[in-house]
């Protein structure tokens, strides 16, 4: 077993260059996968879980989808929206929201003050990540980001 106090954990911030996004976040999932907290799991935790801020007028990410992720918003302070495929759902403190696998999301704090949120997602061995709104594709390997280009035949650029 290992154990970290929430309130020691500190804050970190990561904002876009234009600032359309703006998080502060502590990441309790990767505080456990730091010597301080002893040794190593034998393996990795099922799961991430993080306490993030947003700042207001700003989003998280990207509208983004996973091709294996599940995660799992529970607001508890703060007002904003969150953004799910087509349809646009406001949120308050207390609501809980579920992002499947393939569903484009996005959470954005239209209040006056920081929108808080815990977040929780399986910790899936691979992941590919799509934001439908630049046309962006990533993955778990690297990472890199890439934009697809279609090809004509099957066998392109194989010979």
């Amino acid at each position: 077993m290992k154990k970290i106090n929430l309130d020691q954990i500190k804050w970190k911030e990561r904002k876009s260059p234009k600032g359309r996004f703006h998080i502060q976040y502590r990441n309790v999932a990767a505080e456990f996968r730091t010597p301080k907290t002893g040794p190593r799991f034998r393996a990795a935790p099922p799961f991430d879980f993080a306490v993030l801020r947003i700042k207001p007028g700003t989003a998280n990410f990207p509208f983004h989808s996973h091709a294996a992720e599940w995660e799992f918003y529970f607001i508890t302070a703060g007002t904003g929206v969150m953004r799910a495929g087509k349809k646009r759902v406001k949120v308050k403190p207390g609501d809980c929201l579920m992002c499947p696998p393939g569903e484009p999301h996005q959470l954005i704090n239209t209040g006056r003050k920081d929108l808080v949120y815990h977040v929780v997602a399986n910790n899936s061995v691979a992941d590919i990540w799509h934001y439908p709104d630049s046309n962006k594709w990533g993955f778990t390997v690297g990472p890199q980001w890439f934009k697809l280009t279609p090809v004509t035949a099957y066998f392109a650029g194989e010979e």
